[in-house]
């Protein structure tokens, strides 16, 4: 087994959204960087997890980091260039592939990694960053209150050494923390604690969002695909749950808002008017290729993603618990959503009065799998470290604040987000939490643990609660809190201060800010009427997608 060695200003471990922002942003600014990513694929939850990215309604606008629209741009950019589109099509300027009415821009996973590899591919080249697919951490040195060495294990056996002035755990579950010996943050704090409206008495570190294993799916019309029948089937079947209106092999979920039983069919009317008629129907939610935007020429179907209420999975957590107890987790969500498309393939209640829908192929060339399931589990919740500063119910929560108040104002900002505090049904047995939040700023405190000098959180990781996290864990926040990272990497090179140190000296921060702001062009805070929730909050924007609901937001 070989071991080397290799020095380097930032090293990010990770290659999701924030991964790849932290990634990017440090190379813009001078600094050498390793990126490693235990998956072949860069992306995580736009690609390895295989969901379209969800976004808020001023996306496309001035107020969203030009890094991330450039990336946005860049997805759009591959069908434009690589897919028959028809003429209409090609002429709308925010094209969005697949039409899905939960974001603005629904693509296929596979383009979301080559996206990534396209938006790093000059400063791969030019050696500004090294990036080491199939690496996974297996030791981490500290001495006092740094992080001295990171090891590395590749798909060989061989091992790195890593050195680096900062290292940034932008993983999807915060996997470097503990190892780090830092204090982690787990599941549910207690209102005890927080003081947070809708928080638990006390804390619960079982108290962890749903998974879900998502698949992706093309319909071909005439066509039988239907898989073995899983040996679990049965189980899934007949389990029903206190939270749920009977199995969740089914057609009908609640309503996050109201937990009201609903109805939603997999196509309202049939598979070919869903093509030409918006319809607010299973197919459509997050439907990923679109055969509108399509011409003639091209042979294939309709694809979608089912990244859907009835397979998210509650029965056992991932975070605090043993080796053994996670595989069995992770299994229970891969059994699920295995079972729900059985279900839709045999059993399911058609548009037409039949039932099954034997013309439902899983799509594994599109998820970079044999199977059609994605990569990875999609992970709502990650562990969170122990931040010098975290964000509560308290600082964005329109209840707790008052319905006109706006966010809190964080004068370390570093970025901003929006997305509805959106917890899904938890393992320790409470159901949806929904609710209203403000448009709201990332703080530069919320990405720095209180127990290192030289180790930052890059990703859903941060100093967030459990009810926090509901609203700052979606793809273009991950991407900002990268980005700042990035930022803040080139000030503690440049100054050989520490990321605390640069945060509590006003002339430091601003120089930071100054740099995401000019050198950057990322916004630091919202325009007073967006971040209060005043008419410019419910205004359409005046370039939004006329195919685009005002509001997209649907829980993920």
């Amino acid at each position: 087994m070989h071991t080397s060695a290799i020095s380097t200003d930032l090293l990010v471990v990770g290659g999701g959204l924030g991964g790849v922002a932290a990634a990017l942003t440090a190379a813009k600014l001078g600094l050498r960087v390793v990126l490693a990513e235990r998956s072949t694929w860069l992306g995580g939850q736009l690609s390895t997890q295989a969901v379209p990215p969800d976004e808020h309604q001023w996306i496309e606008t001035s107020l969203t980091s030009p890094s991330y629209r450039a990336l946005r741009e860049t997805i759009r950019g591959h069908y434009r260039r690589a897919y028959p589109l028809t003429k209409q099509a090609a002429d709308i300027e925010h094209l969005n592939p697949g039409m899905g009415f939960v974001s603005r821009l629904c693509h296929e996973p596979r383009v979301g990694a080559l996206a990534m590899e396209e938006t790093l591919s000059a400063h791969i080249a030019s050696g500004a960053i090294t990036v080491l697919r199939e690496h996974t951490v297996i030791e981490i040195l500290r001495e006092s209150r740094r992080i001295t060495a990171v090891t590395l294990s590749g798909p060989s056996g061989d091992r790195i050494e890593v050195h680096a002035i900062v290292v940034a755990d932008a993983t999807e579950e915060g996997d470097l923390i503990e190892p780090a010996g830092l204090p982690v943050v787990i599941g549910a704090e207690g209102r005890d604690e927080t003081g947070e409206l809708h928080a638990p008495d006390v804390a619960d570190t079982l108290d962890q969002q749903a998974v879900s294993w998502c698949v992706a799916l093309e319909f071909r019309p005439g066509e039988d695909h239907t898989i073995a029948r899983p040996d679990d089937y049965d189980h899934w079947r007949e389990t029903s749950d206190p939270r749920w209106p009977g199995s969740q092999l089914s057609w009908t979920d609640v309503v996050p808002e109201t937990l009201q039983p609903r109805v939603r069919p997999l196509f309202a009317q049939s598979p070919e008017q869903a093509i030409h008629t918006r319809a607010e129907d299973l197919w459509q939610y997050r439907r990923m290729l679109s055969r509108h935007m399509l011409d003639a020429s091209f042979t294939g179907g309709e694809i979608t993603l089912v990244n859907w209420p009835q397979i998210d999975y509650w029965e056992l957590p991932l975070h605090g618990v043993s080796p053994e107890e996670r595989e069995r987790a992770l299994e229970g969500a891969r059994s699920l959503t295995r079972s729900f498309l059985y279900w839709m393939q045999t059993e399911a209640p058609r548009h037409d009065g039949g039932t099954g829908y034997p013309e439902l192929r899983p799509r594994g060339d599109v998820t970079g799998t044999a199977d059609g399931f994605a990569k990875e589990v999609y992970v709502r919740e990650s562990r969170r470290i122990r931040a010098l500063f975290t964000v509560t119910e308290g600082h964005i929560g329109r209840q707790m604040r008052g319905v006109d108040a706006g966010s809190e104002i964080f004068a370390d900002s570093v970025g901003t987000g929006y997305y509805r505090i959106d917890l899904h049904p938890s393992t320790s047995g409470r159901n949806y939490v929904d609710i209203d939040c403000f448009p709201f700023q990332i703080p530069l405190g919320a990405l720095i643990p209180a127990d290192a000098d030289n180790f930052v959180a890059a990703n859903k990781n941060i100093g967030t609660t459990h009810i926090t996290n509901g609203a700052y864990r979606l793809h273009p926040v991950e991407w900002s809190i990268g980005e700042a990272v990035g930022a803040l990497t080139a000030r503690v090179v440049a100054t050989g201060l520490n990321p605390a140190q640069i945060r509590e000296d006003p002339q430091q921060l601003a120089q930071l800010q100054r740099v995401l702001t000019d050198d950057l062009g990322v916004t630091l805070a919202w325009p007073e009427e967006i971040r209060t929730g005043g008419p410019a909050f419910d205004r359409v924007p005046t370039n939004a997608v006329a195919e685009a609901p005002a509001h997209p937001q649907v829980s993920v």
